[in-house]
């Protein structure tokens, strides 16, 4: 059985999917880019403001479930620019958790007028 998460306070969906499910003791969710929840506007030009503000997104979806950034166990990542932009977009992404780390997939991709999306896997413990 899965439930949807839904908040204000992280980016709307702008398409057909959820902001996040809950399926058993896990949490999904979407690929967040850097939108601003309130206005829909893309945030920054460039991959450190961007990250902070993908961060922001996925951190108020595990909040609408009593989770956060310490309950993640997975993430993907996709870079517009992977060479270019990894060093400083690592720098902040590290700077919301503490070790242990999740595991973490980073790749290259083409996205649409953004440079970072990022999506977790989230485990809610009993």
């Amino acid at each position: 059985m899965k439930k949807e998460l839904r908040t204000s306070e992280g980016a709307a969906p702008i398409g057909a999917y959820s902001q996040g499910l809950v399926v058993g003791e896990f949490v999904y969710t979407s690929g967040m880019g850097p939108l601003d929840p309130h206005t829909g506007e893309i945030v920054g030009d460039d991959v450190a403001t961007q990250t902070h503000q993908v961060m922001r997104n996925l951190g108020a979806i595990l909040a609408a479930h009593g989770l956060g950034f310490d309950d993640v166990v997975k993430s993907t990542v996709h870079l517009q620019h992977l060479k270019r932009d990894f060093a400083a977009y690592n720098e902040v992404y590290k700077s919301y958790f503490n070790p242990p780390f999740p595991v973490r997939t980073t790749v290259g991709s083409e996205l649409l007028d953004i440079l970072v999306e990022i999506d977790f896997v989230a485990y809610k413990r009993a």
